[in-house]
Order: C-alpha cells, then structure tokens, then sequence
C-alpha cells in the first residue's frame, strides 16, 4: 500500500536525487525542462486498433479537429501515431503510416503548433520531421542512431522510451527486480550518447510505462511496476534530462470509470517529477496538477 510514510522512506534513501537538475530548451515556441512547470501531450491515434476509442480519428479531417481541441484544452504538444502499440494490432507498414501521418503532421505545422511524432521506422521518422514536426517519439532503439541523425539535421526533439526489446512491437518479457531504476538507467545511458553523438540537444527520456510486456498480465504486478517507477523517477534526473511520463490505464481497477485512471497516474507522475505528462485526457490531469499547485 502506498503510504505516506513509504514516500518518506523513499526520500531518505535517494535524497541526494531530489535536487538533481534537469536541462531546459525550447522547442517550436514551448519551453520544457529546468524548473519550469509541467507540460502536456496530448494523444491522436491515426490506428482502428488503438484501444483508446476517444483518441482514434481516422480521417485527416478528425485529426486535425481533435489537434486543435487538445490544443485549446492546454496541450503544449500533441502526439500523433500510425499504428498501435497493442501486442495483436496490425503491423502499419512505414508507407503506409507516412500516407496518413503527413498530412495530418503539414496541417499541425501550418498552424505553428507543436507536433510529435510516434515511430520506430528512419523513414517515417525523415518524412515527419521534413514536413514539420518537431519531436520524435522513439518507441525502439533497433535503428535509433539513424534517426538521432535526422533529428539533429532538423534541430529537433526526441522522447527517448525505454524499450527491452528491437521495438515496441518486437518486445518480449520484462526485466523485472526489486528497483527497476538501475536498469533504466543503464539504457538511458547509452541512448543519451547515441543521441548527444549525433548533435541531439532536445531529449526527453520515458520509462514506457504504457507497453505491452507479456510477463505483465497480471493486473496488480503491473500496477505495482508502474507505480514503483512514477515515484522513483526522480531518480532518472541523475542523466541530466527531463521525464516524459505516457500515463497507463488500469482496466482492472476502473472500470467503466477507465477514462479517470491517467487523473491518478499523474498524481504519481508529478511526485515523482515528471516534466512532460502523456495523456488522452488532457483537461483532467490539467486540473490534477492545477490542483497540485495548490498545496
């Protein structure tokens, strides 16, 4: 059980963490990082088989609609997908995603808006950042300094996730242990070089809570995995670099209420020092962490 006094003990024991800086930059007209306040992502899946039904927009048309609501709702940046990352879900060839991400990506960037881009593919990644996006959210690190390249050539930014596997669809089963944090480490580590080596200068790194591992189908071990490593994540600020956190669901615990699990996540998130929250309810965890700010 989460109490207070475990967040306590948690403190004592990594308290030199807590005061770790993380580097600040501006992307676009956003700024992240340092000491500044968190800041939001919102979610456009261009995939039928995204569980997420509200975030799902199918044609060009819908997901620019729904970019611009989610801008308007406080987003500072919206993510957008080509395929899902649900372990039986359709593998989008990268022709195929560039058919239905360009479009949406050239009419985000028509409008001076910030857009991310979620993909493991060089190509797709190339075509994007050509067209205007501005983050890459790199969900594999199979062909990850090919695009650290690409990234740099345009100036932009990337979301690093942690991944044990080629890629998000290619993962197999998680390294579990009783702190997950060194091995997290470990890859972000590397990756970080990869990437500075490239001339990479905008760089978040994400723990990939929200991926599908098939060692995690027990509910409550999943759970607990997520929730040990949102409280921890303070820890990773030791890399020099701000967190993006993509908040999970818990079908199991929810419900029919499954739309409000990402609002308790980010409680997590934020304690943990998140500075880029992922999500498909952008008001609610906006009022979460307004609310925060209250105490």
């Amino acid at each position: 059980m989460l109490t207070l006094e475990a967040l306590a003990a948690l403190v004592e024991e990594h308290r030199e963490a807590l005061s770790h800086q993380v580097a600040s930059f501006t992307i676009g007209s956003e700024f992240f990082g340092g000491d500044s306040s968190p800041s939001l992502m919102g979610v456009v899946n261009r995939s039928a088989d995204s569980w997420y039904r509200e975030s799902v927009c199918l044609s060009t048309r819908d997901a620019l609609e729904r970019t611009q609501r989610l801008f308007a709702q406080g987003a500072a940046v919206v993510d957008i997908g080509g395929e899902s990352s649900l372990p039986d879900a359709e593998h989008v060839q990268a022709d195929q995603q560039k058919d239905i991400l360009l479009p949406v990506v050239r009419g985000i960037a028509e409008r001076n808006r910030l857009i991310s881009v979620e993909t493991y593919h060089p190509e797709v990644a190339e075509s994007c950042l050509k067209s205007g996006a501005g983050i890459i959210n790199l969900t594999g690190s199979g062909e990850s300094s090919e695009i650290y390249k690409q990234i740099a050539l345009h100036q932009a930014g990337v979301i690093i996730c942690f991944v044990q596997g080629e890629n998000v669809r290619e993962v197999g089963d998680l390294t579990l242990g009783s702190d997950p944090i060194p091995a997290m480490r470990e890859f972000f580590g590397t990756e970080i070089e990869r990437a500075r080596s490239a001339g990479v200068e905008r760089i978040f790194i994400d723990p990939g809570l929200g991926f599908y591992y098939r060692n995690l189908n027990d509910s409550e071990e999943r759970v607990r995995h997520q929730m040990k490593v949102f409280l921890n994540t303070f820890r990773l600020r030791e890399l020099g670099w701000p967190i993006c956190h993509a908040l999970p669901h818990a079908f199991e615990y929810f419900g029919e209420e499954v739309r409000t699990a990402e609002s308790f996540f980010a409680v997590l998130a934020a304690l943990g020092k998140t500075s880029l929250f992922r999500t498909h309810e952008v008001p609610k965890v906006r009022a979460v962490l307004e609310t925060l700010k209250v105490y």
